[in-house]
């Protein structure tokens, strides 16, 4: 089974100007192998962000950034038939693995976690391993920055 090397970063979302200040990117790299689900990699952002309460989410693969119309959205089980959405998704996040994806090193793809929030992420493929290991996946191999508070106290940045 093949291994996908991730980093992922964070492109928008509530974060403060002094948060921005002292962490110019706030980046993750994860490790993931091609037979664990798009729900797998949230699971694993979700952590390596330091997030506490979990909300909607979904990727977008292809198109040239967020929103794209010419992207494929993979989304929740419950968001699939969700007539509120302009374009059907492409496909469901816990039946939709890494490898189907057809990725290829340096390609990159979105994560926008939190429909209110709108967390956005640029998720970069740095490298692909033929074989995977016996070690448990998907795991964080690096951090940079810190992990921004999920939510902000705004009143708290203007003092």
């Amino acid at each position: 089974m093949r291994l996908y090397t991730l980093e992922v970063f964070i492109r928008s979302g509530p974060i403060t100007r002094s948060f921005a200040k002292k962490n110019k990117v706030v980046s993750r790299t994860i490790q993931i192998r091609g037979d664990q689900t798009l729900e797998d990699l949230h699971y694993a952002i979700f952590s390596a962000f330091d997030r506490e309460d979990q909300h909607m989410f979904e990727f977008e693969i292809g198109g040239k950034g967020p929103l794209d119309p010419k992207s494929r959205r993979y989304v929740l089980h419950a968001d699939r038939h969700d007539p509120a959405y302009e374009r059907k998704p492409a496909g469901d996040v816990k039946e939709t693995t890494i490898e189907s994806l057809g990725l290829k090193v340096h390609d990159r793809f979105g994560y926008l976690f939190d429909f209110g929030d709108d967390w956005w992420h640029q998720i970069n493929v740095v490298a692909i391993e033929d074989k995977a290991g016996r070690r448990k996946f998907p795991k964080v191999i690096q951090r940079v920055g810190e992990s921004p508070p999920q939510y902000v106290d705004w009143d708290q940045e203007d003092e």
